[in-house]
């Protein structure tokens, strides 16, 4: 297990802003991760995409990584967010571009 750990914290080192997902940004494949997808494409984000369903290790062991049993999942420089309604509710508040800002994440929009 410790290897699919090691692959995990090794994916969300490397970019500022991860998106573990069913899918792909391109094609999500359940509403939640289309939700999320759709709140950060409308917000100008930059994100790595890693789709859960080609990758049952990745698809649990995520799960077991956060102690957070649902996918989507999002990190920004390498803290775990939260799922779909997390996001969506951390959006309209304002709090996620605020959070994007803190973080030194560029938004496009």
């Amino acid at each position: 297990m410790s290897d699919v750990q090691d692959r995990i914290r090794d994916t969300i080192a490397a970019h500022d802003v991860v998106l573990f997902m069913k899918g792909v940004a391109a094609q999500p494949q359940c509403g939640f991760s289309s939700l999320v997808v759709r709140i950060l494409d409308h917000m100008g984000v930059a994100y790595h995409d890693v789709n859960v369903l080609t990758d049952e290790d990745i698809r649990q062991g995520v799960k077991d990584f956060a102690n957070w049993p649902t996918i989507p999942q999002l990190y920004v420089k390498g803290e775990f967010i939260g799922g779909s309604d997390i996001v969506r509710e951390m959006f309209q508040s304002g709090e996620l571009k605020a959070l994007f800002e803190e973080k030194g994440v560029a938004l496009v929009a």
